[in-house]
């Protein structure tokens, strides 16, 4: 896939919604909604791989979900995650809430975001509309959360509806990633609001720049630390991601949170 060279000439700034802005340093192209944070980031020179390690962190349901359905992303970002679903589970339909059309003209534009088809389909449209539109409860697999506006003081919905809303819209099985960014406070808030909509939750120790990602189960999993390195070690071969620091995450927040 051929990525095009950034242009200043292209503007991304339809208004009512903050605009988006590209940078690049050492072969990697960042996104910015008007302000100096990175709300995603992509190396040209490998164009479907997730660039940054919390956003990898947000496909740990992988140790626990091989074949999923439907894969749904609220807040699009770079489009990194929802690129890399579409290409690695061509079984599987991929959605996206993403409330401003500047992130998703951006992203088709300077990051590589496929049109959508068949089995893609990225909306303009709040999440919370998402989540609480009962046609969409107990149809999704794999809910990735990563909200933020240009401030990214916190996650723009963090309330325990919002997230009564994600577990409803998940099978029986399903599982939910969040990228919980910002003050400390938020931390405690948001895990509090999860544990009151799901059966158990996951804290993955911070990576970078204060980004926590938390994996949010429908049913408490059965967990077989010698099953999930295995499969951990067939997801770096297929995907050369770190699958093997999320079970070594996971084992230590279990150790710490269960005696």
């Amino acid at each position: 896939m051929s990525i095009p060279p950034s242009s200043s000439e292209r503007r991304f700034d339809a208004p009512g919604h903050p605009p988006a802005t590209i940078t690049e340093f050492e072969g990697v192209r960042s996104l910015h909604l008007g302000t100096s944070w990175v709300q995603g980031a992509m190396r040209l020179s490998r164009p479907d791989h997730i660039e940054l390690e919390y956003v990898q962190m947000m496909m740990m349901w992988m140790l626990f979900i091989q074949q999923p359905r439907h894969v749904v992303q609220l807040g699009l970002g770079s489009g990194a995650l929802t690129k890399f679903c579409y290409q690695r589970f061509p079984h599987a339909r991929v959605s996206v809430a993403e409330l401003n059309p500047n992130v998703i003209d951006i992203c088709h534009a300077m990051f590589g975001l496929p049109d959508n088809d068949e089995r893609l389909d990225v909306r303009q449209m709040n999440a919370l509309d998402f989540v609480m539109d009962k046609a969409n409860h107990n149809t999704v697999d794999v809910l990735q959360v990563d909200l933020y506006d240009e401030q990214a003081r916190g996650p723009v919905l963090d309330t325990p509806e919002f997230y009564q809303a994600c577990a409803d819209s998940l099978t029986a099985n399903g599982i939910m990633t969040v990228n919980v960014f910002g003050e400390f406070s938020n931390y405690e808030k948001n895990l509090q609001h999860m544990e009151l909509a799901f059966d158990a939750v996951v804290w993955l120790p911070e990576v970078h720049d204060a980004n926590i990602v938390a994996v949010a189960f429908k049913q408490s999993p059965e967990i077989d630390f010698s099953v999930l390195y295995e499969r951990a070690g067939a997801i770096r071969k297929t995907t050369n991601l770190n699958a093997k620091g999320w079970v070594n995450g996971l084992k230590s927040w279990m150790q710490d949170h269960h005696g």
